[in-house]
């Protein structure tokens, strides 16, 4: 499989980074963690715009820089999206979009100016000033101009970081579809794990300027090594495949690795891949016989794979979905009243009583 392999190490300003990572060079790669961690940094140094004495960098096994190599910034096929858009002013967005056009002979023919402008929904704005569009729109069209360069790697440094909320809502359907639809790999700089759990295929995750962790997004949520697992806020990643719809109560079943769950409303034609998003908290842990009516839907044989004690009061559940190997898993988060009532062990069969699912695309 390509991949990006890197490794940056050195000062930085007063900063220390040093870190080391290989990651896909497919899908959307987050760099996460808090602000201050390096996140920028890396980002910086895959560009070219940061030189480190010990850096080197390979995409698809082409070194970009070693000791003896060093591409500059210009020589790089990146496209690079900042938190701030920094449009031409005195350009049309039409013209903003074409300019990257200009610095390379041969554009590539998968990135046409009109599959940017159907990509990210720049048909109406065209002719207008950046001066006269939303925040939303001037991040669009700079995510346009950076595609439009003919990049092999597009970097985004926070981008809805300087966007209000109702902004960051109108710009993420169109980011969703950059991940469904693009062919280069994307690293997103980011903060939020909102964000993350929308947009993401894989992870690095920094702290203190270096690299604690990368992978597989849904794997580093779900390891109870972790911190993510800990956090008031932790939930599960899911992919799901729309199976059949209850068209009398408006319900949609998904087949997950070992089981199926049900969720509200019409997402999706049969057949289209889905991401879920299961809180530990909405997560009920049962054992022996349940009532014949339930309000919950998704009741789901499942078996305890770690336990992880939350403070004094609390107990973090990791499950396996499934009576078999290789299931979906999530987390619950349980009082330790409920957890020494159970009794529960490593591989103790359980019943999951999921209260909410929440479908994040």
């Amino acid at each position: 499989m390509s991949t990006i392999d890197a490794s940056f190490s050195g000062k930085v300003g007063d900063f220390n980074l040093n870190a080391q990572f290989s990651i896909p060079s497919h899908g959307v790669t987050a760099i996460f963690g808090p602000s201050g961690c390096g996140k920028t940094s890396v980002l910086r140094c895959i560009a070219g715009l940061d030189q480190l004495t010990n850096g080197s960098l390979s995409v698809g096994g082409i070194v970009w820089q070693d000791q003896k190599i060093f591409l500059p910034p210009h020589k790089r096929p990146i496209g690079y999206v900042f938190q701030e858009a920094s449009l031409f002013n005195h350009l049309s967005v039409s013209g903003n979009l074409t300019y990257g056009q200009r610095r390379y002979k041969a554009p590539n023919t998968h990135l046409s100016l009109d599959n940017v402008i159907d990509l990210l929904g720049l048909n109406k704005p065209l002719n207008r000033s950046p001066q006269n569009l939303s925040g939303g729109e001037r991040q669009r069209v700079a995510i346009g101009r950076a595609l439009l360069s003919a990049p092999e790697i597009l970097l985004m440094d926070e981008p809805l970081a300087a966007l209000d909320h109702a902004s960051r809502n109108e710009i993420l359907p169109y980011l969703e579809r950059l991940h469904e639809r693009m062919e280069i790999p994307i690293l997103y700089v980011s903060h939020d794990m909102a964000e993350v759990e929308r947009l993401a295929d894989h992870m690095v995750f920094m702290e203190g300027g270096s690299v604690s962790t990368s992978g597989a997004l849904i794997d580093l949520l779900n390891n109870p090594e972790l911190p993510f697992s800990r956090a008031p806020e932790a939930a599960a990643l899911i992919e799901g495949v729309v199976v059949k719809y209850d068209e009398k109560y408006g319900l949609t079943t998904l087949s997950i690795a070992g089981a199926e769950m049900i969720v509200p409303g019409t997402v999706g034609p049969l057949g289209s891949a889905h991401r879920l998003r299961v809180t530990a908290s909405d997560v009920g842990l049962c054992q022996g016989p349940l009532p014949d009516q339930l309000s919950i839907q998704n009741i789901i044989e499942a078996r305890v794979i770690s336990i992880q004690p939350m403070g004094e009061f609390q107990a973090t559940v990791f499950l396996e979905l499934g009576q078999k190997e290789g299931g979906a898993k999530i987390i619950a988060r349980i009082t330790r009243k409920s957890f020494e009532a159970l009794a529960l062990t490593k591989g103790s069969p359980v019943t999951a009583l999921i209260k909410s699912i929440a479908l994040l695309d």
